[in-house]
Formats: structure tokens, sequence, C-alpha cells
């Protein structure tokens, strides 16, 4: 097999490899970065088989390159990263109290490029760089993940329309509290909902319990993300409570950019090609997935998941677990079919849980990840 590329996405990384005692440079994939802030070091070098993406160079330097590919940042709000965004990014120029600024922060800047190009944009431009955007994200995404036990990823899927009012926003962050404490990493949608409740319990993770019930009554003020208060709410309760100790990742999309991406994850993976997305989400949850109460959305996500484990798509069937009896065996009745299927073998190898206990989800999870396959 060929050597892979090395990645070189940081000033760190970048010094590094310039100050190699080869003259020749071969099979980098330099990221973003920037070559003039060490022009002398970048010029006494010949470059062959390298990737150039998004970077500034030093003038005359490819003509020093062979066999080398140049990718500039070809979007004109957004561009090809080397990291995962943060809240603090894709909010910058947001301003506490102003709603109307989150215009002219980068998510709504993004966003209203995204529109006046079309949703499914026909101009060959945009969609190549939407593209190297989301190849960009995917590259990011793999590498943060490299970090976790694979068997610790735990995604939480449910409705969008969630309020912070409902008694299944609750439980929803509880339960995202309690399994980050024990080691997992919460992984959503990134949107609204049972989304952010899943942020919202990660973040609070170590904190007490009238801490926890002080975040949530300051939630409950703007209960729909539909209310002018949804995004301010959420940025209160981070800087009331900082913390540096415990990570979550969120994957929303520009597609739904109508429902604002929650800032309470520390890590977001923000895609324009929602199918990349939808299908990152249950293919990197290997530790599990957990279905709260939701509609559509939600049933496709359990047909879905259900499909991959059934031909261990990925070498193993992970554990699906459904939050809510009632919901599950009676107003949606996805439980008795699922069980059904099982027993006549057209669904194989499903690990299935059905419970209104949080424990007994902690529980299933714990288990599943720490029993060797």
């Amino acid at each position: 097999m060929r050597q892979n590329y090395n990645q070189i996405k940081d000033d760190w990384q970048l010094a590094k490899i310039l100050r190699q005692s080869e003259k020749e440079i071969r099979r980098c994939a330099f990221q973003c970065v920037n070559l003039t802030a060490e022009t002398e070091m970048a010029m006494s070098h010949t470059y062959r088989d390298c990737i150039f993406i998004g970077c500034t160079l030093p003038q005359g330097l490819k003509r020093q390159t062979r066999d080398c590919l140049f990718f500039p940042n070809m979007g004109e709000t957004f561009s090809y990263r080397n990291h995962l965004y943060t809240p603090d990014e894709l909010y910058e120029g947001y301003i506490l109290g102003n709603p109307e600024s989150y215009k002219s922060c980068y998510d709504g800047l993004v966003y209203k490029h995204y529109l006046a190009m079309g949703k499914y944009a026909d101009n060959i431009k945009e969609t190549l760089a939407r593209t190297l955007h989301d190849h960009s994200i995917s590259d990011c995404l793999h590498e943060f993940l490299t970090q976790f036990n694979e068997r610790s990823i735990v995604g939480v899927m449910g409705g969008h329309s969630i309020l912070r009012t409902d008694p299944e926003y609750k439980q929803v962050v509880r339960l995202s509290k309690l399994l980050t404490e024990k080691g997992f990493l919460m992984v959503s949608g990134g949107g609204p909902g049972a989304m952010e409740a899943t942020h919202l319990g990660a973040w609070m993770a170590g904190r007490n319990e009238l801490e926890l019930m002080d975040a949530i009554h300051v939630m409950r003020t703007a209960p729909s993300y539909k209310d002018e208060g949804w995004l301010d709410t959420a940025l209160r309760i981070r800087q009331r409570y900082p913390q540096n100790d415990y990570l979550s990742l969120g994957i929303p999309t520009w597609l739904y950019g109508h429902e604002p991406s929650t800032p309470l994850a520390t890590h977001i993976a923000k895609y324009f090609d929602n199918s990349i997305r939808e299908d990152g989400i249950l293919t990197i949850a290997k530790g599990g997935i957990l279905y709260t109460p939701g509609s559509a959305g939600t049933l496709q996500e359990i047909f879905q998941e259900a499909v991959q484990d059934h031909y261990l798509s990925f070498g193993y069937a992970s554990p699906m677990l459904f939050l809510g009896v009632d919901f599950w065996t009676r107003q949606i009745p996805v439980w008795p079919l699922i069980q059904d299927l099982m027993a006549r073998g057209i669904y194989r190898n499903l690990i299935l849980a059905l419970s209104d206990s949080p424990e007994v989800i902690v529980e299933e999870l714990i288990k599943f990840r720490d029993t060797p396959l």
C-alpha cells in the first residue's frame, strides 16, 4: 500500500517539516497554512507529490514543485478548514442581546450566501467550494475522533421541536450529563430540541444538582429555537458555567440553517451536504444510538441504523436504545415492529433496549463499551 500523505495543519507542524534536512519534501498535504510566514525556509526546498489546500504561498514556490496539486480557497464567505468549528468561530460577530447581529456573524453570513446561491446550487464553482469545505470537515472529524475509544462514542437522535420546558428535554439533559461523566463522548445533530439537550447535559457534567437546575431554568425562558432569546440563553450558560474538561460533538448542516446550531457543543462539524452529515452521525456512534421521541427524521435514522447493524457494516452491531416506553410502543409503535421483524429473522444482530429509566440506558451502554468483542 502506498504511503499516506503527511498532513500539515498548524504552524508547529509546518515549522517542523520545513526545518528537515532533506532538500526535497514529498507526499505532504499542506492544509490552510501560511508558508509566507516561513518564506526563506519554504523556498529552500523543492516539493514533489504534495497537496496545497487553502494555503498562502510565497511567490515563485510553484516553480519548485513537481507532480503537486494546488487548491485555493474558493468560497466567498467560507473556506477549507484544518480544524472543526468552535462555537466562538461559528458565532464570531454575534452580540449578546442583539439577535439581529446573527445576520452579520460568521454562521449567519454563510447561511445567507448558501441561500443566495441555492441550497442545491448549479454553479460549478460553488458546488466545488462546498465539496472541498465538507471534505475538510470530514477529515478534521476523523482526526478528532481518533482520541476516543470508538465504543465510547454515543449518538442521540430525537425531535428538533422538543421544547426546553418539556419533560423529555430535562430527561435527555440528565442522561447526557451522566454519560459524559462516565467517559462517553456525546454526539448529536447539533441543533435544537433533543440535540441541544444532549450538549447542555455534556456541558454541565461535573456540576452539582443546584447548578444543573439553574442552567435548565435559564434555558426555559426561551423554550423554542423560534424564540428570540434562544441563542442568547445558551451563550449565557457558557459564560455562567465555563468549562474545559468535557467535550461533546455537534454535527449540524446549513440545509437546516433556520435552526441555529447549539453553541453548547464544544466541537462542531457543520456541513453543507446533509446526506454526508446524517450518514456520518450513525457511522461514528459505534458505542450506541439513543432514540428519544421524534418524528419522520428520527424514524429514518432508526431503520438506517438497523440496516447497518443487520449487515454488521462496521464489523459489529451497536446498541439501539429507545427512551420512552409509551412513545415507542403506542404513539409511534416502532418497538413492536422491530421486535416482530427480529423474531421472523428479517433483522438479525440488533442489540435493543427500551426503557423510561436513564439508569437502564447508562447500564446498557457501559456494558457494551466494557465487554470485549
